[in-house]
């Protein structure tokens, strides 16, 4: 695994271990900076906003400091070396120039919109080099590469920089061209480019419910999500893999990493299941799918809900409601094929002396579920969600230093000494917070502003048009064939970009198209782009969170991806269950809404016993055969043929739940 992957939610071992080839000096100048990044956000988000340019380009300098101190230009694992300080001493001043020179001459620079000078257009070229080179260290090189592509393809053409590149562009490809000038203030000079919207998103709401992520993670909250679905599920069959599907959801849920997420939750659930027999491959992969799941999952959702919300212009609590029952089928659907597995294993729970008690879970942490309530209240109330983060953030430590002065109280006598103590150790709790925060949030801001200089050049190319129009062309007028093709291209991206950044780049690609050629609504073109995202965490040859739980597990990477791509099916099927039956996202009669959330439950439960041959007993193969083109059928446009599709369904598995009753009765 690639710990500089991680999009958000807790530091991985291996890249806090990184930490040991830092000098003490430097470890504290991260930690300062990373405080004063988290209190500058904190402080613009509930004390004085700022506006668009102070706000972004002041959060992409700290991001990009924070970066170049934390990932050293030759690597994690090594100490730097005269010549590395030489080499990082100039990106650091980059860092600095690139994120306050607008700052400083923002209205010098707004007054000569177009006729920039020399020292605009080289402190551009700084800037764009600076996040390039952050991009490699803290997101992969394989976004650098396309970063770099996508700038070399803008300065191609008759009238670039490099008009000799544009000769080899095939004609759908083909443009005029742009001079460096036109590029740069394109890029760093304007809202369209680095500081444009996706920038924009990490910079405000993003970072908030990352930092809150923090918090929650500070206090103890990863413990009481994972002993809370222990004690839910721990005695049913397979239960340490049911409770990884539920600890997941919760902690993905406010992390917005799978990444992360697999590397926190895993640590407690994998190890359990394969003590009580699945397989090392099965056990990371039933972790990585379900913490895929926890970046679909309200009310966070990683940085996607609020991403889709600008795209779309629809309220971010519009976006958490109509995701919510997408996402209990996604969960359902792995959830499903653990207990499966555990049932054709023949496998058994946990004993109820090695689970925690649920009473006792809650009185332990019932303060983590006050700011989540408290998160919700607020979003209903359209509250702005860069302030609902604030709030939510203040509520964490305020439940946390009560629960702190209980603890004093409950333990014996008040004393000087002991109330110091609990103090300290808020104090502590508070400054930890606000650096993993800052440090969280490094990777995705970086991801997103190499996502707006991809974006400004698709829009100063046209890009998105010809993509548009080629993909309609290549599909034939099929939507079928266009969600296909949409399918390939997010697994391509996936390969180099972290799910924040394709779902970007895919949407501003192929968005026109779904929407204006094919007629899917704005809001599901922009849910089945977000969704076919996810699939570079689950789905080989790149499953960045299947490699992860491989690391966990001790299995080999592509068996485990492999796991992780099979128990992640609905991934694929959900997005498309919402473009054939909208109802589920959009409402309408109640009759309607009711058949349409009964076929999507019924299609993905037979669809997961066709695929592993198992439901309430063994199915037979013409069974299994039968039920696919019958799951088919649900998605079909036509209520004669879903209803057809249904009842051969219902028949297939009535007569699995015979069986296997028969068979539990005169067994052979």
């Amino acid at each position: 695994m690639q710990p500089d992957r991680v999009e958000g939610g807790v530091i991985p071992s291996n890249l806090r271990s990184a930490d040991a080839y830092q000098p003490r000096p430097v470890l504290w100048l991260i930690t300062v900076v990373a405080i004063m990044l988290s209190l500058f956000q904190l402080y613009t988000a509930g004390i004085q906003p700022l506006g668009l340019f102070y706000q972004r380009t002041a959060h992409l300098g700290f991001v990009l400091f924070l970066a170049f101190l934390i990932f050293p230009v030759f690597g994690q694992t090594r100490a730097r070396g005269a010549l590395g300080w030489v080499i990082d001493a100039g990106f650091l001043t980059a860092a600095f120039i690139s994120g306050f020179y607008i700052i400083w001459y923002l209205d010098d620079i707004i007054a000569r919109a177009g006729w920039w000078t020399a020292t605009d257009i080289t402190v551009g070229i700084i800037c764009i080099i600076a996040v390039l080179e952050a991009s490699r260290r803290a997101v992969g090189l394989g976004m650098t590469i396309i970063g770099a592509l996508a700038i070399i393809y803008a300065l191609a053409g008759p009238r670039g920089a490099l008009p000799q590149v544009g000769e080899w562009m095939p004609g759908i490809l083909s443009h005029r061209g742009a001079n460096v000038d036109r590029l740069v203030g394109q890029l760093y000079l304007g809202q369209e480019g680095i500081f444009g919207l996706p920038l924009g998103v990490a910079a405000t709401f993003v970072f908030m419910f990352v930092l809150f992520g923090a918090f929650l993670e500070k206090t103890g909250a990863g413990k009481f999500f994972i002993d809370l679905a222990f004690a839910a599920t721990g005695r049913k069959p397979g239960g340490p893999a049911k409770a990884a599907v539920l600890a997941s959801a919760g902690m993905g849920s406010i992390s917005g990493s799978a990444i992360a997420n697999v590397v926190t939750t895993g640590a407690f659930t994998i190890p359990l299941m394969k003590r009580l027999g699945y397989k090392p491959k099965q056990a990371g992969g039933i972790e990585a799918a379900a913490s895929t799941g926890g970046q679909i999952t309200p009310p966070l959702m990683g940085a996607g809900a609020f991403l889709i919300s600008e795209y779309t212009q629809v309220p971010y609590i519009d976006i958490v409601l109509v995701s919510i029952f997408p996402a209990i089928l996604y969960l359902g659907t792995v959830y499903l094929f653990v207990h499966i597995v555990a049932m054709k294993q023949g496998m058994t729970g946990m004993s109820a002396a090695e689970l925690p008690i649920v009473r006792h879970v809650l009185a332990a942490g019932w303060q983590f579920i006050v700011p989540l309530v408290l998160l919700v209240v607020l979003l209903v109330n359209n509250i702005s969600p860069m302030r609902v983060g604030f709030w939510a953030i203040l509520s964490v430590v305020g439940v946390a230093g009560l629960r702190g002065a209980w603890a004093v109280m409950a333990d014996g006598p008040v004393t000087r000494e002991r109330v110091l103590a609990s103090v300290m150790r808020g104090l502590r709790m508070i400054f930890e917070s606000l650096e993993l925060g800052a440090r969280n949030a490094v990777a995705v801001s970086i991801a997103c502003a190499v996502a707006g200089i991809i974006v400004g050049v698709v829009g100063l190319t046209g890009l998105g048009l010809k993509f548009s129009s080629m993909m309609v062309a290549l599909s034939g007028g099929n939507i079928v064939l266009a969600l296909g093709l949409v399918l390939i291209a997010s697994l391509v991206l996936g390969l180099g970009l972290p799910v924040t950044a394709s779902y970007i780049v895919l949407i501003v690609l192929v968005g026109p198209a779904l929407h204006n050629e094919f007629g899917i609504p704005l809001l599901i073109a922009h849910l089945v782009v977000f969704w076919y995202s996810q699939d570079s965490n689950v789905t080989p040859p790149v499953a960045l969170a299947g490699f992860a739980g491989a690391a966990v597990a001790g299995a080999k990477p592509m068996e485990t991806s492999m796991q992780a791509w099979k128990f992640a099916k609905g991934l694929y099927l959900i997005p498309l269950f919402m473009v054939f039956n909208p109802e589920i996202i959009y409402g309408g009669p109640l009759p309607h809404v009711l058949w349409t959330g009964f076929t999507a439950i019924l299609g993905l439960v037979a669809f997961a016993s066709a695929i592993e041959g198992y439901l309430f007993g063994r199915m037979d193969a013409l069974s299994r055969l039968l039920a696919l083109p019958a799951v088919v059928a649900l998605f079909w446009p036509s209520f004669t043929v879903e209803v057809a599709g249904a009842g051969v369904l219902l028949v297939l598995l009535s007569i699995n739940w015979l069986n296997a009753r028969q068979a539990r009765a005169h067994p052979s």
